[in-house]
């Protein structure tokens, strides 16, 4: 069986929680071809390979986003009045009103002349009709370019070479998700989508904050990435999803029920037991270790701010985070910055580690994210036997407080909120016991829910069922 893997700004440049979902998928699976299909933003950023790739991975492509340009010769398509309206309806139309069958088949039919289309005379007039049914104050060729702007990535991706495979499988929707919709229908192959979090949710709180889009086409923005998650759900066989609340959140995004599967992430918990075993804890020290990248959405400054709290009344803390400092080097610096104008001591960017060398000198572990979905770093913590200090985000109670009154594995605080976060490392500071006891219940959960062997046998059967069917072709 040979299998595309669909990856966007994650593996095998970017290190982190999906990345090593796939590594630990590609490895397990050893008698599967891989091939790894990877959209990334530009080589300055996303060019090296930070994984040791398994042997069955048979090919490497990378797209890079930011490399594209367009040409400055582009010949005229004529297009039929049926394909203007399916032009249009994607362009302009509402995301639940597009016709995704006809959508799939104009860019299986156009997918060698997509930026002929961009830079043609139908898109024009249609964002001409767009400008004018908007009223937009702007000028109109700044209207036009945000549009071209927008679809020519997206154009440029769908007219790429198709490897072949068995099986497409994207890791979220998006450009992953959209690009695997439209290759599973040309090459009338079965699609696989997995989102480990909401990707259109997460697209929106960005665009939301984001400077670089203009407030007048935010919601433009949005709904572009709401259009490209439908997509993906309507063509997709099969929707994997981590939990029973993102699950919801995809019903509620226009995801058919019937097509998702529940399956939890998995940890090695063999692995990380053997940490537990060796932790001995240093009473002259408070060791608190953040696995995480150095990027906003993990909110780092908000964790920042909560340890130059807890250690003015814990002077025994340290702060050790673990992670790629180098995703985003203007966010790293204004951490940094921000450690040295508040003057606090004892905070270290270990940068990118081997975690299992440094959890077991750790006695608390931390996550201070905006967003989330199941976080591996939260799972191998528990396994490790490592209580935690998160906040409320994607499965993250779940996780640490478990259901029908079970013993909780560690305390959740609310989104950015630097009080209450160190009020909790406090807390687990001045109560060992239970610190041990909230310890000992996540080794629990984690070895009777989140085995990597659960998760693998999951998606075994899937590879297999979809590999035999061979008939993922045609489903909107």
């Amino acid at each position: 069986m040979r299998v595309c893997l669909i990856c966007e700004g994650c593996y095998p440049y970017i290190p982190g929680g999906v990345s090593s979902w796939v590594q630990m998928l590609c490895t397990q699976f050893s008698d599967v071809e891989f091939v790894i299909w990877s959209i990334a933003t530009n080589r300055e950023e996303m060019s090296e390979v930070c994984y040791e790739m398994p042997e069955n991975i048979k090919e490497l492509r990378t797209f890079y986003l930011g490399e594209v340009a367009l040409n400055k010769k582009y010949r005229s398509v004529q297009m039929t009045a049926e394909d203007h309206q399916v032009l249009k309806a994607l362009v302009a139309g509402k995301p639940e009103e597009i016709d995704w069958k006809r959508t799939l088949e104009f860019v299986k039919q156009y997918r060698t002349r997509l930026e002929d289309i961009l830079m043609g005379e139908d898109f024009y007039q249609i964002c001409l009709e767009e400008y004018d049914r908007r009223k937009s104050k702007k000028v109109f060729f700044q209207f036009l370019w945000n549009f071209r702007n927008m679809y020519f990535p997206l154009m440029n991706i769908l007219s790429d070479e198709i490897p072949q495979a068995d099986v497409y499988h994207s890791l979220s929707t998006g450009y992953a998700g959209i690009l695997g919709s439209c290759v599973s229908y040309a090459m009338q192959r079965p699609f696989l989508l997995t989102e480990h979090g909401i990707y259109t949710r997460e697209r929106e709180e960005d665009i939301i904050r984001a400077q670089w889009v203009e407030e007048d086409f935010k919601e433009i923005w949005i709904d572009f990435f709401k259009k490209m998650s439908l997509i993906a759900y309507q063509q997709a066989t099969v929707v994997t999803s981590l939990f029973q609340v993102n699950k919801t959140l995809q019903v509620e995004l226009g995801c058919p029920e019937e097509k998702i599967r529940i399956i939890p992430n998995g940890v090695s918990v063999e692995s990380f037991g053997e940490l537990a075993a060796k932790r001995t804890g240093d009473p002259a020290r408070f060791n608190i270790g953040a696995v995480l990248r150095v990027v906003p959405i993990k909110d780092v400054k908000t964790m920042i701010l909560a340890f130059a709290d807890v250690k003015d009344r814990v002077p025994a803390a340290r702060l050790y985070i673990m992670g790629n400092c180098g995703e985003n080097p203007e966010y790293y610096q204004e951490c940094e910055e921000l450690v040295q104008a508040l003057d606090v001591q004892d905070v270290s960017f270990l940068g990118q580690v081997n975690v299992m060398e440094h959890l077991a000198d750790m006695d608390l572990l931390l996550l201070s994210s905006i967003s989330e979905g199941q976080p591996l770093a939260i799972l191998e913590g528990m396994a490790a036997g490592l209580p935690f200090v998160a906040t409320n985000v994607g499965d993250c109670r779940g996780l640490l407080e478990g259901e029908n009154g079970e013993d909780p594995a560690g305390l959740i605080v609310p989104v950015m909120d630097s009080a209450a976060m160190a009020d909790a490392i406090v807390y687990c500071y001045t109560h060992p016991k239970e610190r041990l006891k909230m310890g000992q219940a996540g080794r629990r959960r984690v070895c009777e829910r989140y085995r990597k062997e659960f998760f693998l046998k999951e998606y075994r059967a899937l590879y297999n069922q979809l590999g035999e069917e061979q008939h993922g072709g045609n489903r909107v």
